[in-house]
């Protein structure tokens, strides 16, 4: 589930090169595959468990505000359990929402729903995506309980979907809903403006309509990008390889007139 915020972070993580590539792109949600291991959740006894967190996290599912480290982008995490189907979760930094999501497990527990609303940026971007069951949790346990394989991005909203990018003599510049970078094709590690995360980017040129970018946090690479314009100029394809999650997110992308 958490990992349903590819496609909304590829934003300010795209690296694209060259005339052909510069414009305003957007992002096909219906497009998106991930493989590589579920997500895993628990909630029993009134504790709230993800495990397939990096690093995990255990904290208590009351709603209020429960500190945990080692991620990026939130310091608290609040569970609140609306009902038996539904839970809400708020993550914060330094006491400001970054991103809010609404978890809800259909009725035969197959099949997860999640709503999310992330704050990163000078707009509110959403969407919703789902996930398919593929294990169930322990008895008694909330219907969250269990492993999710992610399915499907259903929607997205415009602000989540929308990259901006400028070639320049030697490199490239980025906006995404307030984040921004300008870096060359040196290798060289260059930060993402306004991104609360802190991430840096580096780029290398693969050919005229291809880039590979490595994404770093505090000097730990969290995804690699490489990311193929179409003969034509009017589609993208990504490939982002998350060795943090050690995932595989393909996508696709659109020109825009």
């Amino acid at each position: 589930m958490k990992r349903m915020f590819a496609l909304l972070w590829i934003a300010p993580a795209l690296a694209l090169a060259g005339g052909p590539m510069d414009g305003t792109w957007k992002g096909v949600p219906s497009s998106m595959k991930v493989s590589g291991p579920p997500d895993a959740y628990e909630i029993s006894q009134g504790m709230y468990h993800c495990t397939s967190c990096v690093p995990p996290i255990e904290v208590k599912a009351d709603g209020t505000d429960q500190s945990v480290s080692g991620h990026d982008y939130y310091d608290t995490l609040a569970v609140k359990v609306v009902n038996q189907h539904t839970v809400v979760e708020t993550r914060k930094k330094a006491g400001k929402v970054m991103n809010k999501l609404t978890d809800t497990v259909s009725a035969d527990g197959k099949k997860l729903t999640v709503h999310w609303m992330d704050y990163t940026g000078v707009k509110v971007a959403t969407g919703t995506g789902t996930s398919k069951r593929v294990s169930a949790g322990p008895t008694g346990s909330h219907a969250l309980s269990g492993t999710w394989q992610q399915d499907t991005m259903m929607a997205a909203s415009d602000t989540a979907l929308t990259v901006k990018f400028k070639a320049t003599a030697d490199g490239l510049q980025n906006e995404w809903n307030g984040q921004t970078y300008d870096a060359k094709f040196d290798g060289k590690e260059y930060p993402v403006m306004n991104d609360p995360g802190k991430t840096t980017v580096s780029l290398k040129r693969i050919d005229a309509n291809t880039v590979e970018e490595t994404d770093r946090r505090g000097g730990k690479i969290t995804d690699v990008y490489v990311d193929k314009v179409s003969a034509d100029g009017k589609s993208m394809s990504v490939v982002d390889t998350d060795p943090v999650h050690k995932t595989k997110t393909t996508y696709t992308m659109m020109k825009q007139p």
